[in-house]
């Protein structure tokens, strides 16, 4: 008898492909995502080894080490002259202050297999004093071809004039590069080592070359084949690949448990549909444990099938994809097949499957043979749970309760030194774990009340809306089980938009205090900046704006009475920059007392000068400096250091009292537009304002800021996107459901279509009825994202305050019931096609 069940079962499952693809389809997706991320993590790999290799594909030997002794330019011009030695480069990077900037000029040959940068303008220097400059640097620093400029210090210490002579494009564009080739870098650098070697031979002499070459240099110089260092360098960017795809994984990982979760609930619609001919089996003979088997191996051939065609999917895409992309000029390399990683995720699939169509599969088996004598083919599913789903659902609560107020008490003060994250993380994890698996046992108690007032508004719209409130009140445990996925997905997605949120307030504050401006004027060796260099940078109106002189001096002593505060040595670094000036500044949250109160009299105290000194805001200190002194009161403590690094921050006359210098040091200014135009105007003017001035140079803190808010958009991005395939599969989870309930109620969506209402009602109503999934998940989501979100940033120590991007919260709850009513939509288009007349004939 079992076998006969297990052959009919599967024999009919079989015959409806399309029931078996629409069963398991969240398992497709998940299967889709699963290979979908091995084939790209395997294409970066192959992209990484083959395109990012520093090293040029010409390059036969390589002599030298980061961490050995730098091999000589004496050694360098041995290994020119040897035999069977094409090419030899030294390749080594000079730091050159100019009266526009800062250059890093390295050593490149410009032309030939060994180059790493292509001329477009001009001619490639040949001569001691000559370079090359990038497209970015030209706009950066206002050279050109012919420009003549001074070399004034850097790692080497010339004044020799530097020539532009050409203009290089290369791959890595800093706006701060030139480029000559390696003996003109030592000539004029006065270099006598080089970072290392690059050597090209002769075809097929590449190993008689490297014994001459091992006997013409040092023996501490290592020499290793161009194929092992540009595979060293691969093999370092594919391990950032691998750390990368491993936190992937964590995130699919989450995506498969969703599937799970929603391939659940879908057998249990399936099966309930089907209760009519479980119990004609049951009546026939057939025991419990036969229609377990059954039903099991019907889970397994929908998770074979589900999981070859995902499979099958995601390798369409991941060798199409490359192709098209290579197509349109983007250097990416092709996927392996793959043959077992394939394999091993069909067969996840198959075993994901049939451990989430257990549970429904042991409760469908438990059905009466009497069923067999109703009159309808579905049995009405269950709206409330029992008594032992109700107690671990109270025991879970309380656990995650226990675990979140363990969490809060290892939370950081705001004056810790010393914090380890790792306990309070693991608690919040454990208790939003609990948490979340609470909301899954008891969603069907918690979906009322939350329908209740989602619901209202479309129950005072008219008798549509209160259908489609009905049609999910009256299924709870089917609307709890497709809204938890979804909740599951709101409840990441929020986490990450909260953590970033904060994430950038730290940011931007870290950013107002190191780059508090878009340029910096400095001096170097005691270099000042004149009046007339402030009051022409003033002038130029449409290039720069909140232009702001300031001073700073090193070696500012805490005293109280007799007693040195503190254990600086050497003082404090102390300035009187005009915070109220600098917009970024001035919106700076404080520790301790209030920025506003800063003035004659009144400092500003930077955290670790603070604690170093035993100060807080309110406390009356001496300054003192060269003999001279003046009495303060800490009007307010910063929760990092001060800006531009400074511990004290005082008004410019108390700087006049302790002997503070008449010149200003520095000078802060912002570009009038803003983007890499305003930018490149600012610098313009800020260098005509600087004429000859010898010794001051300008430092672009805005590439800083750029450069920052680029890695936290990437990082916020990159992880909104691997948590929204957790969305995906919820979305598609709320599609199948619907699809599957529209089978369901067929007799239903009859009945409403004969008592008046028409196709575009039924198509609304059932629509709405998918919205609603995600407005309980949404909701759901919501509610455990915001605290954990909030709870998880202060674990991390981040000291950020809770910043709730609302409007990007409001975006996901609207998205997200977008998209769940959008799932609805091609069913509720099928349930308004059926005849009124031929649904009524239908039993079930």
């Amino acid at each position: 008898m079992r076998a006969t069940v297990l052959r009919t079962q599967v024999i009919a499952a079989a015959r409806r492909p399309g029931r078996l693809i629409l069963t398991g389809l969240a398992i497709l997706v998940a299967s889709f995502v699963v290979f979908g991320t091995v084939l790209a993590q395997d294409v970066t790999e192959r992209t990484a080894r083959d395109n990012l290799s520093g090293t040029p594909a010409a390059t036969d030997l390589v002599i030298g080490d980061p961490e050995q002794p730098p091999p000589t330019v004496a050694a360098l011009r041995d290994v020119r002259a040897l035999p069977g030695v094409t090419e030899a480069v030294g390749r080594m990077t000079v730091g050159v202050s100019l009266a526009e900037g800062y250059l890093n000029l390295r050593a490149d040959p410009g032309a030939g297999p060994l180059a790493t940068v292509r001329l477009v303008q001009g001619s490639y220097p040949d001569q001691p004093g000559e370079i090359a400059v990038t497209r970015r640097t030209v706009e950066r620093l206002g050279l050109a071809v012919g420009t003549l400029t001074t070399g004034t210090g850097g790692e080497r210490t010339t004044g020799a004039p530097l020539t532009v002579t050409g203009v290089v494009d290369t791959p890595d564009d800093g706006g701060y590069d030139a480029y000559a080739p390696d003996d003109v870098v030592a000539a004029w650098g006065q270099v006598s080592t080089v970072e290392r070697i690059d050597v090209r031979t002769a075809a097929g002499a590449a190993e008689t070359v490297r014994r001459r070459v091992t006997a013409a240099v040092p023996a501490d110089q290592p020499i290793r084949s161009g194929a092992q260092v540009r595979d060293a360098e691969a093999n370092a960017a594919a391990e950032q690949v691998g750390r990368l795809f491993a936190l992937v994984g964590m995130f699919v990982a989450v995506a498969v448990v969703a599937a799970a979760l929603v391939l659940t609930s879908t057998f249990r619609i399936v099966f309930a549909q089907r209760m009519q001919h479980l119990a004609l089996l049951r009546a026939v003979g057939a025991g419990r444990g036969a229609l377990v088997g059954a039903l099991t191996a019907e889970g397994a051939l929908t998770g074979l099938v589900a999981g070859v065609v995902g499979v099958a999917g995601a390798l369409a895409v991941g060798q199409l994809l490359p192709m098209a992309l290579r197509a349109s000029g983007l250097a990416v390399s092709s996927p392996g097949l793959s043959p077992g990683a394939a394999v091993a995720v069909v067969l996840g699939a198959v075993v994901v499957t049939v451990v989430a169509v257990l549970a429904p599969a042991f409760s469908a088996a438990r059905v009466s043979p009497l069923e067999a004598l109703r009159a309808a083919s579905v049995t009405a599913g269950r709206r409330g749970i029992g008594v032992p789903r109700l107690v671990s659902g109270a025991l879970l609560v309380l656990g995650a309760l226990l675990a979140g107020v363990a969490a809060v008490r290892r939370l950081p003060t705001p004056d810790q030194e010393s914090y380890d994250p790792s306990a309070a993380l693991l608690l919040l994890v454990t208790s939003g774990a609990l948490a979340f698996f609470a909301l899954v046992a008891l969603g069907p108690l918690l979906v009322r009340p939350v329908l209740a007032v989602a619901g209202w508004p479309l129950r005072q719209v008219g008798p549509l809306g209160r259908l489609a409130v009905g049609g999910i009140g009256g299924t709870p445990r089917r609307a709890a089980a497709v809204s938890v996925v979804v909740a599951l997905g709101v409840t990441l997605i929020s986490g990450v938009l909260i953590g970033g949120a904060s994430m950038r307030v730290v940011a931007d504050r870290d950013m107002a205090l190191s780059a508090p401006a878009d340029f910096e004027v400095s001096g170097s060796e005691g270099a000042t900046v004149p009046v007339a260099v402030v009051t022409r940078a003033r002038a130029a109106h449409g290039a720069l704006t909140r232009v702001v002189p300031y001073r700073m001096v090193y070696d500012v002593v805490l005293m109280r009475g007799a007693e040195r505060l503190g254990d600086a040595e050497s003082g404090y670094s102390t300035t009187d920059l005009d915070m109220s000036a600098l917009p970024r500044i001035a919106d700076l949250d404080v520790a301790q007392g209030d920025l506003a109160d800063r003035g004659p009299g009144r400092i500003v105290l930077g955290d670790w000068a603070a604690r170093n000194a035993g100060l807080h805001a309110g406390d009356t200190v001496t300054l003192a400096r060269d003999g001279r002194t003046v009495d303060v009161r800490v009007a307010a403590v910063l929760p990092d250091r001060g800006p531009l690094y400074a511990g004290i921050l005082v008004d410019r006359a108390d700087l006049d009292r302790i002997g503070g210098p008449t010149a200003y040091t520095g000078l802060l200014a912002d570009a009038a537009v803003a983007g890499e135009d305003g930018r490149t105007a600012g610098l313009r003017a800020l260098r005509q304002a600087i004429g000859n001035g010898a010794g001051l140079g300008i430092g672009v803190l805005a590439d800083e800021r750029d450069r920052n808010d680029a890695m936290l958009n990437a990082l916020v991005g990159i992880t909104a996107g691997l948590v929204s395939l957790t969305v995906l599969i919820a979305v598609v989870g709320v599609g199948s459901t619907t699809a599957l309930s529209v089978v369901e109620r067929v007799r239903e969506s009859g009945l409403l279509r004969a008592v008046g209402l028409s196709r575009a009602g039924l198509r609304a109503m059932l629509t709405v009825e998918s919205g609603l999934y995600g407005v309980i998940g949404a909701s759901f989501g919501l509610l455990l994202g915001v605290p954990y979100s909030w709870l998880v940033v202060r674990a991390l120590g981040l000291n950020a305050p809770l910043s709730l991007p609302v409007l990007q919260l409001v975006g996901l709850f609207a998205a997200l019931v977008g998209l769940t009513a959008l799932a609805g939509v091609l069913p509720a288009r099928r349930a308004s096609r059926v005849s009124p007349v031929v649904a009524l004939g239908i039993e079930g």
